[in-house]
């Protein structure tokens, strides 16, 4: 009998803990390694009423019977039933039930009876299409039982094409916003970061070659709309670096000669296939999508055997595949997410015996840290790093794409919107169920009409629905008129101003290089002012919407001075727009508009 873990208890516990007062479709989140089947074998010891656990694959099947049947004490044997084709099994009537989801849904008859909680292993297979296999089991098993419980168990929460498989990560009474569109599985309630099963001694460490002797340049393609590198532009990249290939295979053998095994992820099937004739025939392989079933397993069984060295692969040995004697990871293709980059090298991260640390060979120029957690966005550029930036409203730390200085300090980042939310409660404190996003934009587009601010790419502002003007169309309007003054702002000073019955203003000015003849005297110096009264609770609200939110340059820390003179002393928090638009009013130039350069596409 198997002991578990701390987390593997902790995250049992959380699953508990969660499905007294929830039923909504919930997520584990466990990387390769951490022992899932031991959970879903505990799951399923524990549970008072049946239990269905499903999975994609027949080796996840095998795998998860059997660490769930090694459960079993003289007092309390266990036994669960198989439903798997490929096993050439069909056991619907045990208790806990082990099954593909492929054999279920052409026999949902057999499933009749009801289930108290159905698991599902790589949950993130499970797709939004309600006429995928998955979703017409789930259905089904809901129409036996509304109040089941279904539980999803991933390594990689992040599905390309379609972004995080749940809506929310919970954190106590608050929590992260993972997407603004609902999920088939709504909360994510346990995580567990790799770093801390490497920390701990629960995974095999990696060593990074930084340096190899040649690499592909992957880094100008863009994903197609599913979230995937066309094969063709992968192709291309490969075709353009003729002499890489032999010598990357020259040192990836040369690496290997003391290593156990070795797999080898390439970007296309003409890519592998090339890699494959380089290596030694007689101890190496290749599976793609297309290999039959059978030679599958024939040649899984002979890598897991020790009867051939060098696996190459297609993205399809990425989940569900174990074999802990890997110590060598050659990744010769990009990879589109953190997760994925971490599920790759994760395949040679298992313990195993007379293996000390895991080899990662890196020729495609992957910028991800095996350590970092998935922001859910691709990189804005190969220097970005993973930031922790709070939210001043509702004091929540976001992670968001960013760069940082050589001494570790942030730049800037990427961020848009808070991804906090808080629970709603009732009069008596009690929460209703419901959950409120916070509406803190660090990037905005504001609304001339209401000052609400909006995402950079809507249309409609979300508060009054006026048309926002998109800034480029702004600036090339006011361009062509004729009493415009339009011109790229260099500087803005600050300074406290006293009105003619002594009371203090603040007064920014806006000066730059102005082509338009409708400058003061004729000059291309252009200068603009604009007052802000500091007085009343309307004036300082206005203040805040209409300067301090489109200004401030340090957006995760809140601005709360609200006198000129105090602004003035920090004014080095704000931000100069990029172009000022003003229009003559009586004698002098009223500020229309000012565009910052995150509004403009490509200023």
């Amino acid at each position: 009998m198997f002991k578990l873990r701390p987390y593997q208890a902790d995250s049992v516990k959380a699953v508990i803990h969660y499905f007294r007062s929830n039923s909504d479709p919930a997520v584990i989140v466990l990387p390769t390694g951490a022992g899932k089947s031991l959970v879903i074998a505990e799951l399923a010891r524990l549970a008072k009423g049946r239990v269905l656990m499903l999975t994609h694959v027949k080796e996840l099947v095998e795998q998860n019977h059997a660490k769930y049947e090694s459960y079993s004490t003289e007092d309390r044997p266990l036994k669960g039933g198989i439903f798997s084709a490929g096993l050439g099994r069909k056991e619907s009537d045990e208790q806990v039930v082990f099954a593909s989801v492929q054999s279920v849904v052409r026999n949902l008859d057999a499933f009749a009876n009801q289930f108290s909680l159905l698991v599902i292993d790589e949950c993130h297979r499970v797709p939004d299409n309600p006429k995928s296999s998955y979703r017409k089991v789930i259905s089904h098993l809901q129409t036996i039982n509304p109040g089941i419980k279904v539980l999803g168990l991933t390594a990689t929460p992040y599905r390309l094409g379609m972004g995080w498989i749940y809506q929310y990560q919970v954190r106590g009474k608050t929590g992260q916003v993972k997407s603004q569109e609902p999920r088939f599985f709504r909360d994510c309630i346990f995580e567990l970061p790799i770093q801390y099963l490497l920390d701990e001694g629960f995974l095999t460490p990696a060593r990074m070659i930084d340096a190899p002797v040649l690499s592909y340049d992957f880094s100008h393609l863009k994903p197609a709309l599913a979230g995937r590198y066309k094969e063709a532009d992968l192709d291309l990249v490969i075709e353009q670096s003729k002499r890489a290939t032999p010598q990357i295979i020259e040192q990836i053998i040369e690496q290997a000669k003391d290593k156990q095994g070795i797999m080898i992820f390439a970007a296309t099937v003409r890519h592998a296939q090339e890699i494959l004739s380089l290596l030694p025939a007689e101890h190496s392989a290749l599976v793609i999508g297309d290999t039959h079933q059978t030679e599958r397993d024939r040649i899984i069984n002979q890598f897991k055997a020790r009867q051939i060295k060098f696996l190459v692969n297609v993205s399809v040995l990425t989940t569900g595949f174990d074999a802990p004697h890997v110590d060598l990871i050659a990744i010769l293709r990009p990879t589109e997410s953190v997760s994925l980059y971490q599920q790759i090298i994760g395949r040679g991260l298992r313990l195993a015996e007379n293996k000390t640390e895991c080899l990662v060979l890196d020729y495609a120029g992957n910028n991800y840290d095996l350590y970092q957690p998935e922001v859910g966005e691709s990189k804005p550029d190969p220097t970005s790093d993973a930031v922790t930036i709070p939210c001043p409203a509702c004091g929540f730390n976001n992670t968001f794409w960013g760069k940082l200085d050589n001494n570790g300090m942030l730049i800037e980042h990427y961020g848009r919107r808070c991804q906090g939310y808080f629970e709603v409660l009732d009069e008596e404190d009690k929460p209703t169920g419901e959950r409120e996003h916070c509406g803190y934009r660090f990037k905005a587009k504001f609304c001339s009409e209401c000052g609400a601010d909006n995402d950079i790419a809507a249309r409609i502002c979300h508060q009054c629905d006026a048309t926002l003007v998109d800034p480029d169309k702004k600036l090339r309007d006011a361009l062509n008129l004729k009493d415009a003054l339009v011109f790229e702002c260099k500087d803005m000073q600050f300074k406290v101003h006293k009105t003619p019955n002594g009371k203090s203003q603040l007064k920014v000015t806006y000066s730059g290089e102005s082509n338009s003849s409708e400058s003061d005297n004729d000059q291309p110096h252009a200068l603009v002012h604009e007052f802000w009264s500091l007085t009343t609770k309307k004036q300082k609200q206005n203040f805040a919407e209409q300067f301090v939110r489109p200004h401030l340059a340090d957006k995760h820390r809140p601005f709360e001075e609200s006198s000129p003179t105090k602004v003035v002393n920090h004014q080095h928090r704000f931000r100069l727009p990029l172009f000022i638009i003003a229009r003559k009013s009586g004698r002098f130039w009223k500020i229309r508009d000012k565009i910052f350069p995150d509004e403009l596409g490509n200023h």
